[in-house]
C-alpha cells in the first residue's frame, strides 16, 4: 500500500463525529426518538434518535429506518446521559432497598460513594461491620465485600466508592488519638494499596472531626502517595469550612501536589458568616493551584444549608475512644465546663458549628429520627426548659445527646446563596448530592432528612437552569455528568455516545422541579420521566419498574 493512501484509509476508519447517520436495519432492544440531545460534552444540544443494543448505546442520528423491541418517543423532552452523583452517602441504605428510590427519580444512574467513611475496609482495630441484606446476615472485612453484596443484592443505580480514611486510619489505630509510628504509617499505606486493588476511585477524607482530624498534612500525603500509581484521586471535605476555609483550600492543594494526584473539594463553601462574600478568594486560590498544573476541582449541592450533627459542637478532645467515651465526658460536670469554654471561645484547628453559625439555635434543625425531628433547635430548647428559669442551653444540649446516645442528626444554615451560585459556575465545579437514597414510604421515610436527599439535580435544572439562568443547560448537564466520570477516571459513563454504556436520562426540561423542603423533605421532584441504566428502563413516565440493573464500577476492571 503506498503511504499516500495510507492516511486517507485510515481517517476513512475513524468514526465520525457527532451525530451518526445509520441505515435502520439493526434489531436493537431500544429506540429513543425525537429527543434533544443533550449529550453531556457541554456542545449545543440537537436532534437526534438514540438507539440501545443490551447494554451500550449503538447509533445516534437520524434512524427513521430502524426497528427496535421497543420505542421511546421523547418528543418534546430531553434526552442525557444518567446523572452522576459525585458524592452520595447510600452505602448501606442500597442494602435495605437497592430501588435507590429518591436518587432515581432525580435522574441519578450512578452514586459515587465514601467521605470520611467508606463501606470498607473493616481490618485490624476495626471490627467487621455486620449487615443484614433481605434474610441474610453479611460480615464485611474489605471494599471488595462490599462490591460482591451490592452485586448479588442488586441495585437500580451504578455504585462506585472512594476508600474513606477513617476505614484505614482506625484498622490501624483504634480508637486512640495517639500519633502513629512510622510503621503504623506504612500499615496504612499498605491497607490504601490493597483497598485500590480491589477497586476504589481513591482516598476520600472528612479531616473537620475525629477520626479524620488527626491526620496531619504529611500523613495525608503519605497515604495519597499509595493512592497515585492506581490512578485514583483524593477527594476532601476540608479540615475547616468556616473562618479556616482559606489555609484548608490552601492544604487540600498542597496535598495533591506533593502526593501526584488530583483533588476534588466535597461541597465547597464558606460555612462561617463572618467570611460571607469571600468565595472569589477561595476560587482564586484553586485558580493559582491549576494555573501552576495542580488539578484541583470542587463540587457543591445546591442549597445554603448543610448537614451534620449536634456532636459536631462538641470539641475534638471529647470524642476520643469513641461515642461511649464521649457520652460518658458529657456527664462529667467538670468536663462540661472544658466543653463550654472551648465551644464559646472555638480552638486553633476546629471547625465549630456553633460560632458558625452565629451561637443562634434557629439556625439548626434537627434531622434525626427522633421526637425533635422537624424543630429548629430554638423551638427544641423551649420545649425542654418549659417552666424551668435560668437554664444553661449548651447544658441542656450535652442532656440532649446523652439522651440520643451522642448523636442527632441536624441540618445547619451557615453558608449564603451568593457564594455557592459563584462557585457553582466555575468550570470545574461539579455537583453531588450529599444524600442517600431515601423513599417517600416503608422502611426508607425515616428522620427528617435534608431535602438534597430527594431533590439535588432537579433544582439544578429546574431552578439555577430554567429559572435562574446561572447556569446553560447543556453546561449543567455536563457538569452532573461527563465532568464527574472525567474526575474519577470512569472512561464509558457520563455521554450519550457509541459504544458508551446505555444510561440515560428523559426529562422534561420546561417542569423539571424539586419539590422535597426543609420541614417537608418526602417529595420527589417532578419532570424525570425516563431513566435508563445498562440499557433496561428503571423509571417509565415517573414510576419506578422495579428494575434493579445496576453494576458495581470497580477502578481497572
Amino acid at each position: 500500500m503506498s503511504r499516500t493512501l495510507l492516511p486517507l484509509l485510515l481517517l476513512l476508519l475513524l468514526p465520525l463525529p457527532g451525530p451518526l447517520a445509520v441505515s435502520g436495519a439493526e434489531p436493537y432492544d431500544l429506540l429513543i426518538r425525537h429527543g434533544r440531545i443533550v449529550d453531556g460534552t457541554g456542545n449545543p444540544w440537537f436532534y437526534a434518535d438514540v438507539a440501545i443494543l443490551d447494554d451500550r448505546i449503538v447509533a445516534i442520528g437520524k434512524l427513521d429506518n430502524a426497528e427496535a423491541v421497543r420505542t421511546i418517543d421523547a418528543k418534546g423532552l430531553v434526552v442525557a446521559p444518567g446523572f452522576i452523583d459525585m458524592h452520595s452517602h447510600s452505602d448501606f441504605l442500597l442494602l435495605e432497598d437497592g430501588k435507590a428510590q429518591s436518587k432515581i427519580r432525580q435522574g441519578v444512574t450512578t452514586e459515587v460513594l465514601g467521605e470520611g467513611n467508606s463501606a470498607g475496609p473493616y481490618q485490624g482495630k476495626l471490627s467487621p461491620r455486620r449487615t443484614q441484606v433481605g434474610e441474610e446476615t453479611v460480615e464485611l472485612r474489605t471494599l471488595g465485600d462490599y462490591f460482591d453484596t451490592i452485586d448479588r443484592a442488586g441495585t437500580s443505580t451504578n455504585v462506585c466508592s472512594y476508600v474513606g480514611l477513617n476505614n484505614i486510619w482506625q484498622s490501624v489505630m483504634g480508637t486512640t488519638f495517639d500519633r502513629p509510628t512510622p510503621r503504623q504509617i506504612k500499615q496504612m499505606q499498605e491497607l490504601v494499596d490493597r483497598v485500590m486493588r480491589d477497586g476504589a476511585m481513591g482516598l476520600s477524607s472528612q479531616v473537620m472531626m475525629p477520626p479524620g482530624s488527626l491526620a496531619t498534612t504529611d500523613d495525608l500525603v503519605a497515604l495519597c502517595k499509595a493512592v497515585a500509581p492506581h490512578g485514583g484521586i483524593y477527594s476532601t471535605h476540608i479540615r475547616n469550612e468556616g473562618t479556616g476555609v482559606f489555609d484548608s483550600v490552601k492544604e487540600a492543594i498542597a496535598i495533591g501536589e506533593r502526593a501526584g494526584v488530583a483533588v476534588d473539594i466535597i461541597h465547597l463553601k464558606i460555612a462561617d458568616q463572618q467570611f460571607w462574600g469571600r468565595m472569589d478568594e477561595v476560587i482564586a486560590l484553586i485558580e493559582n493551584a491549576r494555573s501552576r498544573g495542580v488539578n484541583v476541582q470542587a463540587n457543591v449541592y445546591p442549597y445554603t444549608r448543610g448537614n451534620n450533627n449536634l456532636v459536631s459542637i462538641i470539641p475534638p478532645w471529647a470524642h476520643e475512644g469513641g461515642r461511649g467515651e464521649l457520652v460518658k465526658r458529657l456527664k462529667d460536670s467538670k468536663l462540661r465546663e472544658r466543653m463550654k469554654r472551648d465551644i464559646k471561645r472555638g480552638s486553633d484547628g476546629w471547625y465549630n458549628h456553633y460560632t458558625a453559625v452565629g451561637g443562634d439555635w434557629s439556625r439548626m434543625l434537627v434531622s434525626g429520627n427522633n421526637q425533635y425531628r422537624g424543630l429548629t433547635m430554638d423551638r427544641v430548647m423551649s420545649l425542654r426548659t418549659q417552666g424551668r428559669k435560668n437554664v444553661d442551653l449548651l447544658d441542656e444540649l450535652f442532656d440532649l445527646l446523652i439522651e440520643e446516645g451522642g448523636s442527632v442528626g441536624t441540618v445547619y444554615a451557615h453558608h449564603e446563596e451568593s457564594d455557592m451560585n459563584l462557585v457553582l459556575s466555575q468550570p470545574w465545579c461539579s455537583v453531588g448530592s450529599d444524600g442517600s437514597a431515601y423513599s417517600i414510604e416503608g422502611p426508607l421515610r425515616r428522620g427528617n432528612p435534608h431535602p438534597r436527599n430527594f431533590g439535588t439535580f432537579p433544582r439544578v435544572l429546574g431552578f439555577y437552569v430554567r429559572e435562574r439562568k446561572l447556569l446553560a443547560l447543556e453546561d449543567a448537564v455536563r457538569k452532573i455528568t461527563s465532568l464527574n466520570a472525567a474526575k474519577i477516571g470512569i472512561g464509558d459513563r457520563g455521554l450519550l455516545k457509541r459504544g458508551y454504556f446505555a444510561d440515560v436520562t428523559i426529562f422534561d426540561a420546561d417542569k423539571i422541579i424539586d419539590r422535597a423542603t426543609y420541614t417537608e423533605p418526602f417529595q420527589y421532584n417532578e419532570g424525570v420521566e425516563f431513566v435508563i441504566v445498562n440499557g433496561e428502563v428503571v423509571l417509565e413516565r415517573g414510576n419506578h419498574t422495579g428494575a434493579r440493573p445496576g453494576r458495581t464500577i470497580r477502578k481497572h476492571r
